[in-house]
C-alpha cells in the first residue's frame, strides 16, 4: 500500500465533499490535506480549469502530494489562509473542507508523542519546526496553568489534582516521555475509567502544544473573508470544544455564537446552514473506521449581508 493509504483513512469522504457542492471551475481549499483522502477526491469532481490548495503543517504530509498540475500544496499551518490566499492572488474561493482532530497516522506514530499506547518523547507538535514541546509546557508551566489547560480542553474534572501531582515531582523526576506522564498520573484516574481519562490529558496537551482552538477561530475567520457569495463551508469535528466553535461560526459567523442584528432586527450571520442537523458516519464506516465514531460533519454557505 502507499504512504497515503495507510496514513489516514478519510473520514465522511463523499458526504463532506458532496456538501462542498463542486463547480467543475471552482476553486477550493483543503485545510487538512493528511493523506489526501479529501483532496484527491475533490480533485476527481474538478474540471480542467478548477484548483485547490491544499494545507498542511506536517512535514509527513508531503510524502503524500498530488502530481496534478490542478493542485498547490501549502505547507503552513491553516491559520494562515488568508495569507496565503492573498500571496497566490486568489479572491475568493468556492468552496472549503476542513477535518479537524488528528490522523490515525500521528496517533500511529511510535516517536511522536500523541497516544499513551508508546512509550516515546513528549513531543506532540503537528509541526515539528516550531513551538514548544508537551514535555516543555510540562516542565515550565505552573499548576493554575496547567489545571486550566486539562480542565478547558480535556473537560476532566480532577484538573487540579493532575497539574498538581505533575509540579510536585517534575524537578525531582523529570517528565519527558509518555510513559513518564503516565506513571505520575495514573493513580489519579479510576480504573474503570482510565483509558478514556487519559485520552482526555493528552487530547489537552495536544490542543495546547499546537494552539488548536486559536488556529480553528483565525482559520474560520479567514474563510468568512476568502469565501465568496455561495461558497461552502464543509467541517468535519471530533470533540465538543472544536465543534461548539464551528456551530458557532456557521450560526453567527463568530467563535462565541453572538448573533448581530441590524437596526430592522434583521440577523446579520455571513453563513446559512446547509442542514439543521449534524450529519455523522454511517454505522458501517464507523466499524470500519473507528476514527469515525465521533465525528461530526457541519455544512454551511457563504451568504452576503444586504446592503444598508
Amino acid at each position: 500500500m502507499t504512504t497515503a493509504e495507510t496514513y489516514h483513512i478519510p473520514v465522511l469522504l463523499q458526504e463532506s465533499i458532496d456538501g462542498l457542492d463542486i463547480k467543475p471551475d471552482g476553486v477550493y481549499v483543503d485545510v487538512t490535506f493528511g493523506g489526501g483522502g479529501h483532496s484527491r477526491e475533490i480533485l476527481r469532481r474538478l474540471g480542467k480549469k478548477g484548483h485547490l490548495y491544499s494545507f498542511d503543517q506536517d512535514e509527513d504530509a508531503e510524502q503524500n502530494i498530488v502530481d496534478d498540475e490542478r493542485f498547490t500544496f501549502v505547507r503552513s499551518n491553516f491559520r494562515y489562509l488568508k495569507n496565503w490566499m492573498r500571496y497566490y492572488d486568489v479572491d475568493h474561493i468556492d468552496g472549503l473542507l476542513a477535518d479537524l482532530g488528528v490522523s490515525s497516522h500521528h496517533f500511529d506514530d511510535e516517536t511522536r508523542g500523541f497516544s499513551f499506547r508508546f512509550d516515546a518523547p513528549l513531543d506532540m507538535r503537528m509541526n515539528k519546526r516550531a513551538g514548544m514541546t508537551a514535555a516543555e509546557i510540562l516542565k515550565t508551566y505552573d499548576e493554575e496553568q496547567l489545571s486550566d489547560i486539562f480542565y478547558l480542553y480535556g473537560e476532566l474534572k480532577n484538573a487540579r489534582k493532575i497539574a498538581s501531582a505533575i509540579v510536585k515531582v517534575r524537578y525531582e523526576q523529570p517528565i519527558e516521555t509518555t510513559g513518564d506522564l503516565i506513571k505520575v498520573t495514573e493513580k489519579l484516574f479510576q480504573r474503570e475509567r482510565e483509558k478514556k481519562e487519559m485520552a482526555k490529558m493528552f487530547q489537552a496537551l495536544r490542543i495546547e502544544v499546537n494552539h488548536e482552538m486559536t488556529a480553528l477561530k483565525e482559520m474560520l475567520n479567514g474563510a468568512k473573508d476568502v469565501l465568496g457569495e455561495g461558497g461552502r463551508l464543509s467541517v468535519i469535528t471530533y470533540h465538543s470544544l472544536e465543534d461548539r466553535i464551528v456551530k458557532n461560526f456557521m450560526k453567527a459567523g463568530n467563535a462565541e455564537g453572538k448573533v448581530k442584528q441590524d437596526f430592522f432586527g434583521r440577523t446579520e450571520a455571513p453563513f446559512r446552514a446547509i442542514s439543521n442537523k449534524v450529519i455523522v458516519p454511517s454505522d458501517e464506516e464507523q466499524q470500519q473506521n473507528p476514527r469515525s465514531r465521533s465525528a461530526k460533519l457541519r455544512i454551511a454557505e457563504r451568504v452576503e449581508i444586504e446592503e444598508k
